[in-house]
């Protein structure tokens, strides 16, 4: 008797247990599509905002840090929500079309997300990326404290190097009407941010202060094997650059 008791206590236990898994599942399912459903409205949205830049900080730089950080989150087990909202925000408000103000970027990107109704703990984490994202000078340290913050870093900056970093270098550098090469002017090492986005070198200037740069600065090992063709390219670059400025080829 002792042992049918106890039976039927398992089976209840069990069936209740099972029970209250079935009701959740749809719950779950729902979370899951709700997610995706926020990604695809942040990306409506960044895509409205930003297409037609002329500067190479337009939607389809987005979308490219987007993909590239989706690649790399596979590889280092992110956050795939958090690193795919990140990227697709990370330039919102990008501090260069925003008079230097390095807030504006994570205000707007609470703002978005807020609006959605999201998690505070989501939303802090994103609007934390998006406020450390960019690079601010050679001389200033930029490190994320998270692994999504890395990931999106990564993906950032492996667009900024390679043959679409050089495509995207001349573009700004032509939005900002700088030269493309002075050899009277040399590249800086900036020291401070203040130096580095008061900066007025030459295009060519850009690659020493700050794209031959980002090689060593990747976060993760994914990345740092994409960058190192990506630099390699550059440098191919710049060398048949300079042969051409002086006539040789």
């Amino acid at each position: 008797m002792l042992h049918s008791n106890c039976f039927t206590i398992l089976e209840r236990f069990l069936f209740c247990n099972a029970f209250l898994i079935f009701l959740n599942f749809p719950v779950i399912f729902q979370r899951t599509m709700s997610e995706q459903e926020i990604i695809e409205q942040t990306a409506v949205f960044i895509r409205k905002k930003m297409s037609g830049e002329g500067s190479g900080h337009d939607w389809w730089h987005v979308y490219r840090v987007w993909r590239n950080a989706i690649h790399i989150a596979g590889k280092e087990e992110a956050d795939m929500f958090v690193v795919e909202l990140a990227a697709l925000l990370h330039d919102i408000a990008d501090w260069k079309f925003n008079d230097g103000d390095i807030n504006e970027g994570p205000r707007q990107a609470r703002e978005w997300l807020q609006s959605l109704g999201l998690d505070e703990g989501v939303i802090s984490h994103v609007s934390e990326i998006v406020e450390g994202i960019s690079f601010k000078g050679a001389g200033v340290r930029t490190a994320m404290r998270t692994r999504e913050g890395m990931v999106v870093q990564d993906a950032d900056r492996l667009d900024a190097i390679g043959a679409i970093g050089i495509a995207r270098t001349f573009a700004y550098g032509g939005h900002l009407n700088h030269e493309i090469y002075n050899p009277e002017k040399k590249p800086e090492m900036h020291k401070t941010f203040e130096e580095y986005k008061n900066g007025t070198g030459s295009v060519i200037n850009h690659f020493y202060e700050k794209l031959l740069l980002l090689k060593d600065l990747m976060n993760t090992p994914a990345a740092m094997k994409i960058a190192e063709e990506r630099h390699s390219y550059m440098e191919k670059f710049l060398d048949r650059f300079f042969r051409e400025w002086e006539g040789m080829d």
